[in-house]
């Protein structure tokens, strides 16, 4: 059921087809002039191009403009695609930097107002209402997720309860002290919550005020979204952004019609292409995801290629009311595909099976074992008793294509992390 406040911002998310394409028109072109006119890096990609400050008259003018990478904000670190004052800027937050230099996303006062207020439309889409506590569990620092929440609580006028991350037993004693009603975090670190309420030797198992759950970070399937919700009693929602868009939410999250994510188009140009040669792909095939943000100041980004994989569902109205349009939830990333004895696989593809074998829980790991250039897969999983390592074996070679090693241990065996999961180890054998 739809809670008593629908929208954040009625008028933008349930715009029309054209009123929407007229405004994208409008603010694309401003993008293009701003990046040009403020930024060398961004004039010299651009003039490389043929597009000068004024070569944007319609949508379709889009595909000419020149992709964005990851690559090029680790070039121009830290602060050499700033297309604003530095002293315009409040506020700054990077990516973990585990795979080399840093990707940084500065932001000036709107930029942190946009922010806010895609994360104010997300809150309200999962049925938060103003006064609603609502707990922050990724951590605050140069991660954005943790202050990407703050300032979408402190709009959305939401109880703020900014716990940060790891220790369970406080996270859990402060949802039931303060009546919290949604959270945020990974989803590799619910099972952890539900192991420290499972266990709790008072028998109290459960958290009665919670009823939603905001997830962001990782991909994660449908089962294990079943489980979740069944187990905690609560709904759960998927939220998209990053640090190049701007953080968590900027790009949209899942509605309660759970039938795509819905991106913001306003704020948002969305292109699905092939991740071989960059060309636009039809709606309904899967691609990469490709951004252009059409409102930020500090560091815009034009025609951004995430590495994500997706599709387009629909543009047209969703039964919610809003009318941007759905891409489905991401399936994995470009730069994550598994490929073993000619067989490509995403992570994500394992836990979906994984969660449809009864008595499996929720940890498990993959680990490639490289040996004289040989890579075998070994896949770990804990399970209740009664589960053999055959069924799994079996049920992975029918949804995977391929028989892999592992096997099944008791729960509460494999590591733990208080944070994102570590799902694939890579080992190297001599």
């Amino acid at each position: 059921m739809m809670g008593r406040l629908q929208f954040w911002n009625e008028r933008a998310e349930t715009m029309s087809r054209d009123e929407l394409s007229a405004l994208q028109l409008e603010r694309l072109k401003w993008v293009v002039k701003h990046a040009w006119a403020n930024n060398d890096f961004y004039r010299a990609r651009l003039t490389a191009a043929g597009i000068g400050p004024d070569g944007i008259s319609s949508l379709e003018d889009l595909k000419h403009l020149p992709f964005l990478t990851k690559a090029d904000f680790r070039d121009q670190y830290p602060l050499n695609m700033l297309c604003a004052n530095r002293r315009s800027i409040r506020e700054i937050h990077m990516s973990s930097g585990s795979t080399g230099t840093p990707v940084v996303m500065a932001y000036t006062e709107a930029d942190i107002d946009q922010w806010a207020d895609c994360m104010a439309r997300c809150f309200t889409m999962a049925g938060l209402e103003p006064g609603d506590a609502f707990q922050i569990m990724p951590t605050f620092g140069l991660f954005n997720g943790g202050f990407g929440c703050y300032h979408g609580c402190r709009k959305a006028g939401l109880f703020c309860v900014p716990a940060s991350s790891g220790n369970t037993d406080r996270q859990i004693k402060l949802m039931r002290d303060f009546n919290v009603k949604g959270f945020c975090s990974v989803v590799s670190y619910v099972p952890r919550i539900i192991e420290k309420l499972d266990a709790d030797a008072s028998g109290n198992h459960d958290i009665p005020s919670l009823q939603v759950g905001i997830f962001g970070s990782e991909t994660f399937s449908d089962e294990m979204r079943i489980r979740i919700e069944k187990r905690l009693h609560i709904e759960c929602f998927d939220i998209y952004g990053m640090t190049e868009t701007g953080g968590i939410g900027t790009t949209g999250q899942d509605c309660k019609a759970h039938a795509g994510l819905h991106v913001w188009e306003d704020q948002y140009l969305t292109e699905i292409v092939d991740p071989s040669t960059g060309e636009p792909v039809p709606d309904g095939e899967y691609g990469e995801v490709v951004f252009t943000s059409l409102t930020r100041e500090a560091v815009p980004i034009i025609r951004y290629r995430t590495h994500d994989i997706s599709r387009i569902v629909s543009r047209e109205k969703c039964e919610c009311g809003r009318t941007h349009l759905r891409i489905d939830r991401i399936t994995g990333r470009t730069d994550d595909m598994l490929i073993v004895k000619g067989v490509n696989f995403y992570p994500r593809q394992v836990e979906q099976a994984l969660m449809e074998i009864p008595g499996v829980l929720n940890e498990f790991q993959i680990i490639l074992e490289e040996y004289h250039g040989m890579t075998d897969v070994i896949i770990n999983v804990e399970a209740e008793e009664g589960v053999t390592g055959h069924t799994v074996a079996k049920h992975l070679r029918e949804r995977l294509g391929f028989l892999p090693k592992g096997d099944v241990f008791k729960p509460g065996t494999l590591p733990r992390n208080e944070g994102k999961a570590v799902r694939v180890i890579r080992v190297k054998k001599d």
